[in-house]
């Protein structure tokens, strides 16, 4: 099977990892196949914290001005996560 080179996308990625949880909460694998699926649930629950704290730093950076109306920050370019 081909890899796919468009990001998947966060709903995706948590499916995904809930459908891992799922297979070894049933215990339906043999020991090499849960291992590998706990690698690939590791790495799907990191890239789903990283995006969920990049959301996170969008929201903090609307702010309220002098008169309480919401305005957005662009985000500092040294802020930007790297992959």
């Amino acid at each position: 099977m081909a890899k796919k080179t468009k990001k998947t996308g966060f709903e995706e990625q948590l499916a995904q990892l809930e459908e891992i949880v799922r297979r070894m909460d049933a215990e339906e694998l043999p020991l090499e196949e849960a291992i590998e699926a706990y690698e690939q649930g590791m790495k799907l629950s990191i890239s789903l914290n990283k995006t969920l704290e990049e959301a996170q730093r969008k929201v903090e950076i609307l702010t309220r001005d002098a008169q309480g109306e919401m305005k957005a920050e662009p985000l500092a370019e040294d802020e930007e996560p790297h992959d």
